[in-house]
C-alpha cells in the first residue's frame, strides 16, 4: 500500500469535502417568454452567459454558482465562506462526494469574518473532518487544499505549503462588487481556484487549518485560507447560543503609522487613535458602549489592548478575535502627554 503522508491525508479527509449548488428562482416574466412545456417535457435551453455559470437545473430555476465546504459533524453541520451563501434568496443544495443531494439551511454567517455556517439533515452517517490548532502552524509545513474547482471539478487536489502566516488584504466580491478586508490569512502556493472558495486547506495529517478564500489575480500560487480557529469559535457559539457572538467595544479608531503621525501632528507613531469619521452624528465613543463606561475619550490614543502593543499588524479587532466576552481587558491609553491605565468589560456586539 502507498504510504505517503499526502495521499493519507487526502484519503481521511475527501469524504467530508462537498460541493456547494447556488440555484435561484426564474421570474415569472422569463418563465412567461417561454414556449409551453407539457408535464413530464424538460426545459428548453435559456439564453444564459456561460461565462457566469447560469447553466438551467430544474423547471423554474437556474444555477448561478457553486462553492465549495466540508462537513465538521456528525449532525451535519458544514463549514464554508460566507461570499459562497451570501444571496438571502438563492437556494443552497450540499452535494457530497458520494453523490447525495442535500437542501441547507444557513445558520450563521459571521459578520467579521468570511465565515459561513450550514445545516444538512440527514439519518444516515455523514463523514465529517477533524480540526487542527492553526496557532500552531509554522512556515513551510505541508498543506493540502481541496475543493469544488470551477464550480465543475469536484475533489480537485492541489499541494504546497505554508508560504505565511498573519496576512493582510482587501479581497474584491465580484457577485456585489464590495471589498472585503481580511485579516490574519494563511499563505499558500497550492493552488486555489474559482469555485474552491469554502473548502478546507490540510494539513499532513488530515486535518483542517483553515479555509480558503482568495487568491491573488495575476499571480502564480498565491493563495488565502482563514484560520480554522476563527470557525472553530463560531462552531462553538453555534452550538451554546444557536448564533455567533463578537465582543464589542465601541469606538471609531485610526490605527498609526509614522505618516499619520506627521500628519496629525500625534506624539507617537504606533497605537489606535480614537476619532470619529466627518460624518453628521458619528460619535469617536459610542454611547453606553463599554468604552463609554470605561472612560475612553475622542483623541485618546490606545497604545496596549490587553497587554498587546497596537500596531498596523496587530490592530484592536486582531487582539479581540481572541477575546472572550464578558473579559475584563486592560488598556494603555496616552490622553494629551500623560499614560494612563483603563480598564473596561467587553460585551455582546448586536447586530
Amino acid at each position: 500500500m502507498y504510504s505517503n503522508p499526502i495521499v493519507q491525508a487526502i484519503k481521511k479527509i475527501k469524504s467530508s469535502v462537498v460541493s456547494i449548488s447556488i440555484t435561484k428562482e426564474i421570474p415569472e416574466e422569463i418563465l412567461n417568454a417561454l414556449p409551453f412545456i407539457a408535464p413530464g417535457e424538460s426545459l428548453p435551453p435559456l439564453q444564459l452567459n456561460p461565462e457566469k455559470n447560469e447553466l438551467p437545473q430544474e423547471h423554474g430555476r437556474i444555477k448561478v454558482g457553486g462553492g465549495s465546504g466540508f462537513i465538521v459533524s456528525p449532525d451535519g453541520l458544514v463549514l464554508t465562506n460566507k461570499h459562497v451563501v451570501q444571496d438571502p434568496e438563492a437556494i443552497y443544495t450540499v452535494v457530497t462526494e458520494d453523490d447525495r443531494y442535500f437542501p441547507a439551511k444557513v445558520l450563521a454567517r459571521d459578520p467579521i469574518n468570511d465565515i459561513a455556517i450550514l445545516k444538512i439533515e440527514t439519518k444516515d452517517f455523514l463523514p465529517y473532518a477533524k480540526l487542527a490548532n492553526s496557532s500552531r502552524l509554522e512556515l513551510g509545513e505541508p498543506l493540502i487544499a481541496i475543493g469544488n474547482t470551477l464550480g465543475e471539478f469536484r475533489n480537485t487536489v492541489s499541494v504546497g505549503v505554508v508560504s505565511g502566516l498573519s496576512r493582510y488584504i482587501t479581497a474584491q466580491n465580484d457577485a456585489l462588487g464590495q471589498a472585503a478586508f481580511l485579516r490574519g490569512l494563511i499563505q499558500t502556493d497550492a493552488a486555489i481556484n474559482p469555485g474552491n472558495s469554502g473548502g478546507p486547506l490540510v494539513n499532513s495529517e488530515g486535518r483542517v487549518v483553515g479555509i480558503n478564500v482568495a487568491v491573488i489575480l495575476g499571480a502564480q500560487n498565491v493563495g488565502f485560507a482563514i484560520p480554522i480557529n476563527s470557525a472553530a469559535r463560531d462552531l462553538e457559539d453555534i452550538r451554546k447560543y444557536g448564533r455567533i457572538r463578537k465582543p464589542f467595544l465601541g469606538i471609531r479608531y485610526l490605527i498609526l503609522n509614522k505618516d499619520m503621525k506627521d500628519r496629525l501632528k500625534l506624539p507617537v507613531e504606533t497605537g489606535a487613535y480614537v476619532m470619529k469619521e466627518d460624518a453628521p452624528g458619528d460619535e469617536a465613543v459610542v454611547k453606553n458602549s463599554p468604552a463609554d463606561k470605561a472612560g475612553l475619550q475622542e483623541k485618546d490614543i490606545i497604545l496596549e489592548f490587553n497587554g498587546v502593543k497596537l500596531t498596523t499588524q496587530t490592530t484592536i479587532q486582531d487582539v479581540m478575535e481572541k477575546c472572550k466576552i464578558g473579559e475584563k481587558i486592560a488598556l494603555k491609553v496616552l490622553r494629551g502627554d500623560h499614560e494612563q491605565a483603563l480598564d473596561l468589560v467587553l460585551e455582546e456586539r448586536k447586530f
